[in-house]
């Protein structure tokens, strides 16, 4: 039998959706299943009801109605005449996709991982490559822009930029196995003189959200690794996008 609701969720500190630009339902929709997701409102608990989000949260009940009606499509809660919402599953279990901070472990593949290649593109000049901080730009690059899958579910959205000396040692099926700094490190021949790896946080913008099937401006992690040889050369530039429901990052403290 489902749980009466036995406290009303206090608005978070700070709480104004008027300074995003996404919409207020999807922002509201966002805070809602983080909820869920978190356990404040456990399955088979009756949340509160639609007039008391829409004052906690300053807005209509229509946008209430249109962000509850985001979670029930995802069928995170579900609604009885007469007897109000409850909570009717939690999100599905993370797939978590650890963010390496060692040389071994960038080189690792990840378990049970798919790689899709996009687009190709050759010939590409040095300034279509995102700026890093080590090695000088090689004459010339292609671009391989790639989907990450497990399990049925995209994790990652990468753009990879290789120096175009070494694309044609690319094999189709290094490109559906390796990350790119695999991929680059195994190639014959080839020796990595320095590699860095840098991470930010940020939010999926449409074309991000769409590939990696997340809500737009859904929290994700900015990822870019770049490689040089051992004359200082750039061999390689990948950014990678991560669902941040999905990545975790773990460092190993000295």
């Amino acid at each position: 039998m489902p749980l009466a609701t036995t406290r009303r969720e206090s608005a978070p500190p700070g709480l104004d959706l008027s300074r995003s630009a996404v919409s207020r339902y999807i922002q509201l929709a966002t805070l809602f299943r983080r909820r869920i997701e978190q356990g404040a409102w456990r399955q088979g608990q009756q949340i509160p009801t639609v007039d008391e989000l829409a004052a906690e949260c300053g807005v209509a009940r229509a946008t209430i109605r249109q962000a509850l009606d985001q979670l029930e499509q995802e069928g995170l809660i579900e609604r009885f005449r007469a007897k109000g919402t409850f909570v009717r599953g939690t999100p599905a279990k993370r797939l978590w996709c650890e963010v390496e901070t060692d040389w071994s472990g960038l080189l690792r593949s990840r378990e049970g991982a798919e790689i899709e290649t996009l687009s190709i593109r050759r010939d590409l000049p040095a300034t279509a490559v995102p700026p890093v901080e080590i090695g000088r730009p090689a004459a010339l690059y292609r671009h391989f822009h790639r989907r990450h899958w497990r399990d049925g579910h995209p994790f990652l959205l990468a753009d990879v930029y290789l120096d175009e000396r070494l694309a044609p040692k690319v094999t189709e099926e290094d490109l559906r196995t390796k990350t790119a700094l695999k991929l680059v490190a195994s190639l014959p021949g080839v020796k990595i003189g320095d590699a860095r790896q840098t991470l930010t946080i940020g939010t999926a913008d449409v074309e991000t959200a769409a590939a990696l099937r997340v809500p737009l401006n859904a929290p994700v992690a900015h990822v870019r690794r770049a490689a040089v040889d051992p004359s200082g050369v750039l061999l390689l530039v990948a950014d990678g996008v991560y669902r941040g429901d999905v990545v975790r990052i773990d460092i190993k403290l000295r």
